[in-house]
């Protein structure tokens, strides 16, 4: 499915109001002439998530993965995420959290 490139400069959030910071692996690719774009094996932290459990309390999502990528756009052998792609936040048990919510900055940078 098309749609413009996911870049570190996004803004996305787990469903609890936690801030996905996107820390690249090797910048290669860039958009708006300065913000890398994001690749499924970069490091996705979530930081600020307030979300608890009755049972057990705090359970935060602590990070976020993106296991289907772009299907034929890549920088340096490594599949490019684009506004689409489907991910899934974690806590720190590796429970999964819920989707995490994404608003891309850039429309001008599309691949499929």
């Amino acid at each position: 499915m098309p749609g413009p490139l996911y870049h570190v400069a996004n803004t996305t959030t787990c469903i609890h109001g936690g801030k996905v910071m996107t820390v690249p692996s090797g910048p290669r690719v860039f958009v708006n002439g300065i913000d890398p774009v994001a690749t499924a094996s970069d490091v996705f932290a979530i930081v600020g998530c307030v979300f608890t459990t009755p049972a057990t309390g705090p359970h935060p999502c602590i990070t976020a993965t993106w296991p289907v990528p772009a299907l034929r756009l890549t920088s340096m052998g490594r599949p490019l995420l684009l506004d689409g792609s489907v991910g899934m936040t974690q806590a720190a048990d590796m429970a999964p959290q819920g989707l995490p919510l994404t608003s891309v900055n850039q429309p001008r940078a599309v691949g499929t």
